[in-house]
């Protein structure tokens, strides 16, 4: 069943390594919102009719919203779409923004999981990253999260920041750990160049951790999390058993989804589209009855390629008969040479029918898939 992502474009400030749509002007908050319940209404008929299964607000930073922003864009939801009864709703939120009276507002609105940056317990790097909290303030903010009776709830984690040794590294594991969130996401700090550490690495200010320490801190950590009972179900991903992101696994499984806000993107298997990353011009346009976006038809290659993709980076593998029966494309004919080897490497398995990365492949697993794209 779909899903439905709402991209909220603003941040009280700018993280030095983020490269996603925001601005940290608010003014145009109230325009945003009622843009975006017009933009629901002017794609009602994206997703079928069909009953929602997720409901995720990513960004920019949505913790930022009020409560009556929530009524009108949860209003506009329930004119045009039925949700399913364990509809997953995400917000994800900043520390700062996670008071006792925040988070029972998010109850009251209807949110039933969180996905928190956290993303370090040390001061250090979080003044290094340019977050908006401190580790007190993350600390209080997972307190609060626990005394409201959040039980399904996420944390973001960032490696490979230059400058953190595994020590500070096991330091933040242990700390995510204490307050038993249920998933946590983990990411390789990525250098992008439009962003203030991609400006620092072209002028050689700053330079990225080596290969072999990222690799290092990526097995370490999921060493870590899967001893404490998490399942890495995705390579950036780590579970308890059953709360796996069902918005995020929508993604790595290719069900059909519709992006609301500037930059969101949508998917229905036959086609991507792209709304326009410029707030002004995105208001002005829903104002005017018009989606600002660009559509990219999916040929049969772009679609073997996603699901190959996709696939591979989650613990269920990419299955073959599937790939077989959708595209007529065998993917293990096609390759043959190529999967023997990785198979006697260790780098993946074959088991009934489906093929998965090992915890050695999954240090390569940009390259195999690239490798075995058509």
């Amino acid at each position: 069943m779909p899903g439905l992502y709402f991209h909220i474009p603003f941040c009280k400030q700018a993280c030095y390594y983020c490269d996603f749509h925001f601005s940290t002007n608010l003014s145009r908050t109230e325009e945003m919102v009622d843009a975006i319940a017009q933009e629901l209404a002017l794609q009602k008929n994206y997703l079928a009719n069909k009953k929602l299964t997720s409901i995720y607000f990513g960004g920019g930073t949505p913790s930022l919203l009020k409560a009556n922003h929530f009524e009108k864009i949860f209003n506009a939801i329930d004119n045009f779409f039925q949700l399913d009864a364990a509809c997953e709703i995400t917000l994800e939120a900043n520390p700062d923004d996670l008071s006792a009276a925040q988070l029972n507002m998010f109850l009251a609105a209807g949110i039933n999981r969180l996905s928190i940056g956290i993303q370090s317990f040390d001061d250090q790097v979080l003044k290094f990253l340019n977050r908006s909290h401190d580790s007190k303030i993350a600390i209080t903010a997972l307190e609060n999260v626990r005394k409201a009776g959040f039980e399904n709830f996420s944390l973001d984690l960032i490696y490979a920041i230059p400058g953190q040794n595994n020590t500070q590294l096991k330091h933040n594991i242990k700390t995510a750990i204490q307050f038993s969130p249920v998933h946590i996401s983990a990411y390789s700090l990525t250098i992008e160049p439009k962003t203030v550490f991609g400006n620092w690495v072209s002028k050689k200010k700053l330079t990225p951790v080596e290969e072999t320490i990222n690799a290092g801190q990526f097995e370490l950590i999921s060493n870590e999390l899967t001893e404490q009972g998490y399942e890495h179900y995705e390579i950036s991903n780590y579970s308890k058993p059953g709360y796996y992101s069902r918005h995020n696994s929508s993604y790595w499984k290719q069900t059909p989804y519709l992006g609301i806000g500037p930059s969101a993107h949508s998917y229905n298997r036959v086609s991507r589209q792209f709304n326009i990353s410029n707030n002004a011009v995105y208001i002005k346009s829903i104002q005017n009855s018009e989606i600002p976006f660009q559509l990219e038809m999916l040929t049969k290659e772009n679609k073997i390629n996603e699901y190959v993709f996709t696939t591979l980076r989650t613990m269920w593998g990419c299955n073959l008969e599937l790939l077989m029966d959708e595209y007529q494309f065998d993917l293990m004919g096609q390759n043959k040479a190529y999967l023997d080897k990785l198979i006697q490497q260790g780098m993946v398995t074959l088991h009934n029918n489906s093929l998965s990365l090992t915890k050695k492949g999954k240090l390569l697993a940009d390259q195999i898939s690239l490798d075995l794209m058509v």
